[in-house]
């Protein structure tokens, strides 16, 4: 298990009384054995997180522990841990066989034989220099290095980038592999919330370096749903007082809602209401994100005013 308690990071900015804070006091538990979804707004914390889990960062206030070991300056944990970050990074002049000897060096459990496998997977050319590969290639390397060092926590920032859609798919299958056959556990950030739905057993927002929520995918996106409703007598929001609203817009007799909690038992109230017209609809993961950070504060004008598009 990955335990975080009152984790803790900051980077200097321009300017040195006023520190950019990328965590604040975050508090998260992954659980073994599962695929943990990170997503966010734009400098939320989470390549900043993901660091800190791999041991790259110290952090400045909290802790960090993979199975009550602390992470910094532990060969020990941190030989357990892969990290495939968003910018790769090969050494120059390298191929995949060198890259391969090196990796080797490092991780312990380095297994050549996980290597081998995987590369009649992917078919790639070891012999080739890395710094001819295109970028889904790139990518596909950085995948059979990380998974041949047999980690028990695999870390992939922006892991579907630059791939095709058959190389995502069967890199979905290599990493489902791994958490079926090793009990590896997974955590995944991407911008793609449509590959996280399909992948990820448990996901978590983070906003302004904290978690505001976490849950697995199924109960994230039912406890969030559509709602358009309709009288025959004049009304406004103030009837739905006793309901979670997230959005409401109404137009003469008709509104539409956004609301939160037990569909079933929301269902119940509308209906006894006695209104013309009652429809629920569930919502997709993306649309779920889009009114959580909505509700958080986070606008999509804010974010083109600030350039974040």
């Amino acid at each position: 298990m990955i335990c975080a308690k009152d984790l803790t990071m900051t980077f200097q900015s321009a300017d040195p009384q006023k520190p950019f804070v990328a965590l604040d006091h975050l508090h998260c538990q992954i659980p073994k054995g599962c695929i943990y979804g990170l997503v966010g707004t734009n400098g939320a914390g989470k390549s900043t997180l993901m660091r800190l889990i791999a041991g790259v960062y110290r952090p400045v206030g909290g802790s960090i522990e993979i199975d009550g070991m602390p992470v910094w300056e532990n060969p020990t944990a941190k030989a357990r841990v892969m990290y495939i970050p968003d910018d790769l990074y090969f050494l120059p002049q390298s191929s995949l066989s060198k890259m391969a000897d090196f990796y080797r060096s490092v991780y312990p459990n380095f297994s050549r034989e996980r290597y081998r496998k995987l590369m009649r997977t992917f078919v790639l050319d070891e012999k080739a220099p890395l710094s001819s590969f295109s970028k889904g290639m790139r990518r596909q390397a950085a995948t059979i290095l990380g998974l041949s060092t047999m980690p028990d926590y695999l870390l992939f920032d922006e892991t579907f980038d630059g791939l095709d859609p058959v190389m995502r798919k069967l890199v979905k299958q290599v990493i489902y592999n791994d958490i079926l056959e090793r009990k590896t556990t997974a955590i995944i950030t991407s911008h793609s919330l449509r590959e996280l739905e399909d992948t990820c057993d448990q996901l978590a927002l983070l906003h302004k370096g904290g978690i505001v929520f976490e849950s697995d995918v199924q109960n994230l996106k039912t406890a969030m749903f559509k709602v358009q409703i309709a009288f025959d007598h004049p009304f406004d929001q103030s009837v739905f007082a006793d309901f979670d609203i997230v959005s409401y817009e109404q137009a003469g007799s008709v509104c539409n809602m956004i609301l939160r909690g037990d569909r079933e038992k929301n269902e119940q109230k509308l209906r006894a209401m006695h209104p013309l017209l009652c429809d629920l609809l569930p919502l997709n993961l993306e649309e779920v994100f889009l009114w959580e950070t909505e509700a958080l504060g986070y606008r999509f004008d804010e974010a083109c005013e600030k350039g974040e598009t």
